[in-house]
């Protein structure tokens, strides 16, 4: 009789059950299941709380360990994931396929209502709560519901009354990331929208309709 070790036999029944689809590790709290029993060791964690990978350099934790490694290289500034393309860096694999669709074209999510294609999965899933009307992200203080947690983010700013955003030329703050990006461009004299009548350029594209009102008439 040949003995198998217990980690060998793991690792046996976790390739048997993702050929299946069988999921024999259900999760006691709310009946999840997995394929894989360390797949369930992680899920776990999410109602527990614990998160035992934390950065040396921030403290903050993390559930798996990938998440800390890719969250390591904010602070290295290391993007190793290059486009062969075009040179473009990146610090996730994952960004770098989403980047190279831009050269290819290719956008292999797109929604069966609307027909409209996106290059992101979570980008069409953030898309198809247009149409179902879906609102998951609520407020605490008032109880105003949103598509997105970075449209929630944005109004609690309207509570709190924090900037999260400081331009790092002159240190000014702002509440919101686009307007900080718009902000910038007084520094570099980036003017990005033009009038087609006259040519005149501008920073956004509210000042360049306020142009347009007011000298064209």
């Amino acid at each position: 009789m040949v003995h198998v070790g217990n980690n060998k036999l793991d690792s046996f029944l976790n390739l048997c059950n993702s050929d299946t689809g069988k999921k024999p590790y259900p999760c006691e709290t709310c009946g999840k299941s997995f394929t894989v029993k360390g797949s369930l060791t992680v899920h776990m964690r999410t109602h527990t709380g614990e998160k035992p990978y934390s950065c040396e350099t921030c403290g903050k934790s993390f559930y798996l360990s990938s998440s800390l490694k890719d969250h390591k290289l904010g602070h290295t500034g290391e993007k190793p994931y290059s486009c062969k393309t075009c040179g473009k860096s990146f610090r996730h694999r994952g960004d770098l396929i989403v980047h190279k669709r831009a050269h290819t074209g290719e956008n292999p999510y797109y929604c069966k209502i609307c027909r409209k294609i996106f290059g992101r999965r979570r980008s069409l899933l953030a898309h198809i709560r247009r149409h179902t009307g879906e609102k998951p992200y609520s407020c605490e203080t008032c109880g105003k519901s949103f598509y997105f947690l970075y449209s929630l983010k944005r109004h609690m700013t309207v509570h709190t009354g924090k900037k999260l955003y400081s331009c790092k030329t002159c240190g000014k703050s702002l509440t919101q990331r686009r307007s900080l990006i718009i902000h910038m461009r007084l520094h570099t004299g980036e003017r990005p929208y033009h009038c087609k009548r006259c040519r005149k350029k501008f920073i956004s594209s509210s000042r360049l309709w306020a142009h347009v009102k007011k000298a064209h008439k």
